[in-house]
């Protein structure tokens, strides 16, 4: 007899309540990635701000800088909770990831902030999709929802000629990712050995 068994019999509902919470667990880490419509556009995530935090850059631009001194931009980088745990576990994104990348202002005026900047509003949402089926010749997607109050619930993805795919494919260290810029998802690539043997920084 198995414990779970045991347990049942000694505590009858009390078991049923707990499987259900764990079914429930299940089918909702199932459901925690990309959402689609019939006209195959992604829905924003109104939850993704309770997704798991990776990582913020601080003006960052993968560009040359064209003007200095204008006020850098925070970026705050979220993934759905269920394909963390997977890359926590062997390093490597499973199909269904989704990440989303929230553009926020900055200032260093305000309250009683002295020195350093801290994040004013929203000024952007983008997102990165890996659906193998889906975009079967690129394997992962790109998304820009829009700015401030223009943005867009549910949007189509980019053409693949956007520049995106490109770099993406050319500059990140685990499969289409910046896990570079992520430390310590870093750690876990290098440790169990994902990082692409092409990244230079590894």
């Amino acid at each position: 007899m198995s414990l779970l068994q045991c347990f049942s019999m000694k505590h009858g509902s009390l078991a049923v309540a707990v499987c259900s919470l764990l079914f429930c667990s299940v089918l909702l880490a199932a459901f925690d990635g990309p959402k689609f419509s019939a006209g195959d556009e992604l829905s924003r995530p109104a939850d993704y701000r309770e997704w798991v935090f990776v990582s913020s850059g601080l003006g960052m631009t993968y560009n040359p800088v064209s003007t200095p001194n204008a006020t850098p931009r925070f970026t705050n980088v979220f993934v759905n909770p269920s394909s963390y745990r997977a890359f926590m576990k062997n390093g490597r994104w499973p199909d269904k990831t989704m990440f989303v990348l929230e553009v926020r202002g900055s200032t260093s005026e305000g309250s009683i902030n002295r020195g350093g900047s801290f994040q004013t509003d929203v000024v952007g949402v983008e997102a990165a999709v890996k659906d193998e089926a889906r975009y079967p010749a690129t394997k992962w997607a790109y998304f820009d929802f829009g700015h401030g109050p223009d943005a867009k619930d549910r949007v189509k993805a980019l053409p693949a000629s956007a520049s995106c795919y490109a770099c993406h494919a050319a500059n990140t260290a685990v499969d289409n990712t910046f896990v570079q810029f992520y430390p310590a998802l870093f750690d876990v690539a290098r440790r169990l050995g994902t990082v692409k043997s092409t990244f230079a920084g590894h």
